[in-house]
């Protein structure tokens, strides 16, 4: 009798064990701000609050393995590694064929992210002191200055304003030759010899050229400026040095959209890469973005354009899984006591 006793106790534990195990969840994750990331050891971000929050109310533990590449953490999910991922995991057709996927739990989108510098200076006084329009000021006056001082060698015996000597000349010779280009000159300084006056004519025929070439310049300037030196939206982007993540659905759309990238591994390398000057555009998730410039890189990036390519970011589970429904079941709860709402407003603040 006792010995039946014993082993009844003992099957009860065993199964009071089995349950407790099956109850702790493995949940793979990689760091991406402001989703999921660490803070003196402890889990946080939006998705690591909503797991607490989802595991809470099912009675569920769960065990974090925290990888260091996106791909990583879908493949732990593919190979049953891991019961459950959780980040900034987009939901998508080609991965939905690879793992099923809980109802949405974040809705996204991609944007573009360009260096401050782009924005620090005006256009216009950007232009102004390109390299092109300070040759052609240059050689501006240097036509001026020598247009002057030749003035001043034919003058100087018969125009009382060109009676100085050579070490005082060169400022008011400049001065006759710059107004005679911009107003015309002066009635009572009009040359008086010969020779003067016909290099008076020549040079206002000819300064009608060196302010044609320098309107043209800067007209030039500012539209190869406006053409290849700002990025405001995907039409833009051709041309330029972008940088996404390898495997991401921006990576996708980038080659849907025949633009030339540079792939990271990581967000890390990228947005270090970013800060280095190497990159004239970012495309990446809106929210990992705009957390990045808000948070920690408002000195080297700033956000342009409307986000596009509208997705939705799910908890991939292994294709069948059975924690799916209890999951999605438990996600409507949060949403409907106001839980979900509660953690969306701790990261992201109210919604429009």
């Amino acid at each position: 009798m006792l010995n039946r006793i014993f082993y009844v106790l003992a099957a009860l534990v065993v199964v009071a064990a089995q349950q407790a195990a099956a109850q702790t969840l493995n949940v793979a994750t990689v760091t991406r701000a402001p989703f999921s990331m660490t803070d003196q050891g402890a889990q946080t971000g939006f998705s690591m609050d909503l797991l607490g929050a989802l595991a809470h109310a099912q009675g569920l533990e769960v065990t974090i393995d925290r990888v260091d590449q996106f791909p990583e953490m879908l493949d732990a999910v593919r190979s049953g590694a891991a019961d459950l991922a959780i980040a900034n995991i987009s939901i998508t057709a080609a991965r939905e064929a690879q793992m099923d996927f809980s109802q949405p739990i974040f809705a996204s989108g991609l944007q573009i992210m360009v260096p401050v510098t782009d924005s620090g200076r005006p256009l216009l006084i950007h232009t102004l002191f390109s390299a092109d329009i300070m040759v052609a000021l240059g050689v501006a006056f240097l036509v001026l200055f020598v247009g002057g001082m030749l003035m001043w060698l034919l003058e100087r015996r018969s125009q009382p304003y060109f009676e100085r000597p050579l070490k005082e000349a060169w400022f008011p010779s400049f001065w006759w030759a710059l107004n005679l280009v911009v107003n015309g000159g002066f009635e009572e300084r009009m040359p008086r010899t010969f020779f003067g006056r016909i290099f008076g004519v020549l040079l206002v025929v000819s300064s009608l050229f060196v302010v044609s070439v320098f309107v043209a310049k800067i007209t030039a300037a500012m539209t190869v400026e406006a053409i290849t030196g700002s990025v405001n939206s995907v039409n833009d982007l051709y041309g330029q040095r972008v940088g996404t993540i390898s495997g991401s659905t921006a990576a996708g759309f980038l080659e849907r959209r025949e633009i030339d990238y540079q792939g990271f591994g990581g967000l890390e390398p990228m947005l270090t890469e970013f800060e280095a000057g190497n990159l004239q555009a970012v495309v990446f998730d809106a929210p990992i973005l705009s957390y990045y410039t808000s948070h920690h890189g408002f000195e080297h990036g700033r956000l342009v354009g409307p986000i596009f390519l509208s997705e939705n970011y799910g908890i991939a589970f292994s294709t069948g899984s059975d924690l799916v429904e209890p999951f999605n079941q438990a996600l409507l709860s949060l949403r409907e006591d106001g839980t979900y709402e509660t953690i969306y407003r701790k990261w992201f603040g109210w919604r429009n």
